[in-house]
């Protein structure tokens, strides 16, 4: 397996195109509010990257690849949305999910799901630098879903990402994966764990690119584009001060039955 490996141009093109990313994400994150449409979301996707198919919305139970449509944004929804774009010959992939009103983040089962994802892709990033077997992302993700009572989507994993859209290596993120090599300086990749809140049986509806949990319960996936540096990791698609949405206290229920919070990192 041959994993690129960039210079310090490619490096920079790189930084280009997933700031050029991660502007459109905030702008199209800025417009979500109870009642909107996701094709009104396309819409605002399309006029920021001036190209076509950048957007991919996944409501609820929507696991990954929602298309834009005519559906209505309710109060309590979870959405992700899903940008990809290409810009001067290089790619940049990155998503999150977001609670569409005030209901969304009430719903402990909402919350849960979107946080710990959230969380997993944080806890995976800590162990980006040269050397790292590609293998140990998929078992501390796992382990932290695990440990909230999530299941991963087994089927989707990160990928490496530079001028090809998806160049080796292939990411899983469920543990005791048999995925081969290590982190190199200079390779970038995207880690992007999606979590299920039920068992994480996943189905295509008939347009045979959607896909949904068969058991109906809501999904929630975060991505970062990073590039490995001599001493770590960069973040590329990385939030900034402003970028809308953002963790929020994640509701538990200690030994003792009180009810207490767990503040998820910011991703």
């Amino acid at each position: 397996m041959k994993i690129d490996i960039l210079d310090a141009r490619g490096q920079e093109a790189m930084r280009k195109v997933c700031r050029l990313a991660r502007e459109v994400l905030d702008i199209v994150a800025a417009e979500l509010k109870p009642g909107v449409t996701t094709d009104y979301l396309d819409e605002i996707c399309h006029r920021a990257c001036v190209e076509r198919n950048s957007l991919c919305t996944s409501p609820n139970e929507v696991v990954c690849h929602g298309i834009p449509d005519q559906r209505i944004l309710l109060d309590g929804d979870i959405l992700n949305l899903d940008i990809s774009l290409y810009h001067e010959g290089y790619n940049a992939d990155v998503n999150e999910t977001y609670y569409i009103g005030e209901r969304a983040k009430a719903d402990p089962d909402s919350v849960r799901v979107v946080e710990t994802a959230r969380e997993c892709l944080n806890e995976a990033i800590k162990l980006v630098k040269p050397g790292t077997p590609i293998r140990d992302f998929s078992n501390v993700i796992e382990k932290h879903a695990k440990a909230r009572n999530c299941n991963i989507m087994a089927t989707w994993g990160g990928h490496g990402i530079n001028t090809n859209f998806h160049p080796p290596p292939w990411i899983p993120h469920y543990a005791k994966s048999k995925a081969v090599g290590a982190c190199k300086a200079g390779m970038t990749f995207t880690l992007e764990p999606i979590l299920a809140l039920g068992k994480g049986r996943e189905v295509y509806w008939p347009d045979n690119w959607t896909n949904v949990t068969v058991d109906g319960r809501h999904t929630a996936q975060f991505e970062h584009t990073l590039l490995v540096t001599d001493t770590g990791v960069e973040v590329l698609t990385a939030r900034n001060e402003n970028s809308p949405g953002g963790p929020i206290p994640m509701p538990t229920t200690p030994p003792n039955g009180a009810v207490g919070v767990v503040v998820a990192n910011d991703a």
